[in-house]
């Protein structure tokens, strides 16, 4: 078995395991690009009162537009963006998202490593819908992810977990500096 196949296989394994009590949505890209994207706008598009983001890459237009709509219906929004693929990177979406009201963008890089050298990466790819849905995988937000590449997204609506998302979130926001 390829060591692609069996990644994905495990990561399918593993989300199964963790929501079984769940209404789960799986999605392998880029065969099923079209709908993981279109679960994805529907959810932003249903959100009420909150959503919070941490992503690597963003540079989806049509992501990024849909988050900016729920901004104007007064839906709170905070995304955290990693920061070295996101500063200076003329594509991604955060200079777009940060100029709306009700849209908060952090930049966030990781913890230095032991030598003190290099940074790690804010490497999520996820979304938290008013506390009970959570979007993730590992999909950037970018149309090679949504058109291209092998990857994988989950829908799944858990209260429980996704309020441990949101602690770990909430951790992180200290750690980050509003763009």
């Amino acid at each position: 078995m390829r060591p692609q196949r069996a990644l994905v296989l495990l990561f399918l394994l593993a989300a199964s395991l963790v929501c079984a009590d769940t209404k789960l949505k799986i999605y392998t890209l880029p065969e099923e690009a079209k709908p993981a994207l279109k679960e994805m706008l529907h959810r932003i598009d249903t959100a009420k009162h909150r959503i919070d983001a941490a992503i690597y890459s963003f540079t989806h237009k049509a992501i990024a537009k849909r988050l900016a709509k729920a901004a104007r219906r007064g839906v709170k929004v905070r995304i955290l963006f990693d920061r070295e693929s996101n500063l200076g990177n003329r594509r991604s979406q955060i200079g777009y998202l940060s100029k709306f009201r009700n849209i908060d963008t952090y930049l966030l890089e990781g913890k230095r490593s032991g030598r003190g050298d290099r940074k790690g990466l804010m490497h999520m790819k996820l979304m938290v819908i008013d506390n009970s849905y959570l979007i993730f995988g590992s999909a950037n937000w970018t149309y090679s992810a949504f058109g291209l590449n092998r990857e994988i997204v989950v829908s799944v609506r858990d209260y429980a977990k996704a309020a441990k998302i949101e602690r770990a979130f909430e951790r992180m926001l200290p750690k980050a500096v509003p763009y």
